[in-house]
């Protein structure tokens, strides 16, 4: 919650919409006393012109104006018509303007007071004007006979009758100011209690200090991390996630499917939670966790953390190379042993001559191993692991076989690039050879410093032409799911070297029986 004192931000919208509802409430109920007026002006400015033209049409009027006194006629008369019409005043007038007739009978003979010129040519005109009675809205019509202008006639009806009519309908637009302004506070208490709940009740200061605090770690941490919704749909990355996924900010928003991630990784994230679970993402090796993100007890989504061990990886397969390397001479260390009895126990039975013969077999062989590799490779990494590669597969009984035509008089890869490859491939070729009948394995390889051509075949089960595509993407493996954890890896190392010096690499059936890989970096010899 937010500190004692700061109010929350749904409650200042809450101040903020009621305040603007008030203000709309209030102008609203302006506008309509003034468009109320208005409409009743006009409305009295129109009744008062209808009038005006039925009393200057009447035979009773035309025909007083040919009397000696026409006021003895049109006073009776008018009245009657003002108090029938409800206005305030009728008065019948001369073409000069002199009355006829008026409400105050002291006024009849006086001037009218208003503008007759326009009605004493012949033309009926409304205006608001000020006269004896005090501010009102009139009309003023001739009467004519015969074409020529007899008098005038003017009906009016003052502004204190017009805002009476106004007041009336007052009640009603003070209860529908009333009852938009209940709406608009209805409408921003609610909008508030969902701001509320949104924002967690925090103060604006609370979230703007949250929001640098969280930004900042997000920025500083090495790690990569993904925020994502319900909906698997992305809702904020760190910089590092970017970096390691190939992402930019367009990315906010998608759902996994849309990010163009490997279709592994979509699968694993879409699952639920993870740990410590080995994903390859184009040239790199991610470790990558996942959790849910709760708060006050409900789920809001999910954390993904990303670490990348693409260089742990391959220094790891290196460190597997030279343990399989120290656990070869441990192996020769004690096949020595037992050779050595075999050749101490022979010569004290009185027989020196098979036990020279015996060592002499065994030197050969070794000798002749170990000459072949020095001959033909002059990277001496590259010949410990195929010489340690070699009395691995022996221990598992798999003939590990160097083609004649192998020769490595340079290098194009670094030392460590050329375990990762040649181990991974070899470790993958006597694992399946393993299995099979036949248990050969067959490496041929041809390096200059500028070009590099391996090739590993074996007699295993092979690998089937619809998984040849994804053997060096995703991480795959041949083992049962149960193998699985842990594995997946060596080949992706394969492929990213292989990648990473714009080479090729194909996949088909060996001689052998089973799988043949074929890598080809730089020029061609």
């Amino acid at each position: 919650m937010g500190r004692a004192g700061e109010r929350t931000v749904a409650r200042q919208m809450l101040v903020w919409q009621l305040a603007v509802v008030l203000v709309i409430v209030v102008g609203g109920t302006a506008l309509a006393w003034l468009d109320a007026r208005s409409d009743s002006t006009a409305a009295a400015s129109a009744r008062a012109l209808d009038i005006s033209l039925a009393v200057a049409a009447a035979p009773t009027v035309r025909d007083a104006f040919a009397d000696a006194d026409p006021s003895a006629v049109l006073q009776p008369y008018a009245e009657r018509v003002r108090g029938a019409t409800g206005t305030d005043f009728v008065t019948i007038m001369s073409p000069t303007g002199t009355r006829y007739s008026h409400p105050d009978p002291a006024n009849i003979g006086r001037k009218f007071l208003g503008h007759i010129d326009e009605a004493a040519q012949g033309q009926a005109i409304t205006e608001k004007y000020t006269g004896t009675l005090g501010p009102s809205v009139r009309a003023v019509v001739p009467v004519t006979v015969d074409g020529t202008v007899r008098g005038l006639v003017s009906v009016g009806i003052t502004n204190r009758k017009v805002d009476r009519q106004v007041l009336e309908a007052l009640p009603r637009i003070i209860a529908a100011a009333l009852g938009v302004g209940l709406l608009g506070t209805l409408g921003a208490w609610a909008a508030s209690r969902r701001l509320r709940r949104q924002t967690h009740g925090l103060g604006e200061r609370e979230i703007t200090r949250m929001y640098e605090y969280y930004d900042a770690v997000l920025r500083a941490v090495r790690e990569g991390l993904l925020l994502l919704d319900h909906d698997g749909r992305l809702t904020l990355m760190n910089d590092e996630a970017a970096r390691l996924l190939d992402l930019d900010e367009s990315a906010t928003g998608l759902g996994l499917a849309g990010l163009g991630l490997e279709p592994g990784l979509v699968a694993a994230l879409s699952g639920g939670a993870l740990h410590d679970s080995v994903h390859v993402v184009g040239d790199r090796v991610l470790v990558v966790n996942q959790a849910p993100a709760r708060w006050e007890g409900r789920e809001v989504g999910s954390v993904v953390t990303l670490r990348d061990r693409t260089e742990l990886q391959g220094v790891t397969a290196e460190l597997d190379t030279v343990r399989g390397l120290a656990d070869a001479l441990r192996a020769q260390n004690h096949e020595s042993a037992n050779r050595l009895h075999t050749m101490v126990s022979l010569i004290e039975i009185g027989r020196p001559e098979e036990a020279i013969d015996f060592a002499t077999r065994e030197l050969d062989v070794a000798r002749r191993l170990a000459d072949h590799l020095v001959e033909s490779i002059e990277e001496p990494v590259v010949a410990a692991l195929l010489l340690g590669k070699t009395t691995q597969a022996v221990e598992r009984g798999v003939d590990l076989e160097l083609a004649p035509t192998t020769s490595v008089t340079g290098m194009t890869l670094t030392p460590h690039e050329a375990v990762t490859l040649v181990g991974n491939l070899l470790d993958n070729a006597i694992d399946a050879a393993q299995a099979s009948v036949g248990r050969r394995v067959r490496l041929s390889m041809t390096s200059t410093p500028t070009s590099l051509d391996l090739v590993v075949e074996d007699s295993g089960p092979g690998i089937e032409p619809a998984d040849r595509e994804s053997v060096f993407v995703r991480g795959w493996s041949t083992k049962s799911d149960d193998e699985t954890e842990g594995h997946g890896i060596g080949l992706a190392l394969v492929g990213q070297v292989v990648r990473r010096h714009d080479g090729t690499a194909t996949i088909g059936t060996s001689d052998l029986g089973g799988a043949r890989f074929a890598i080809r970096i730089g020029a061609r010899p």
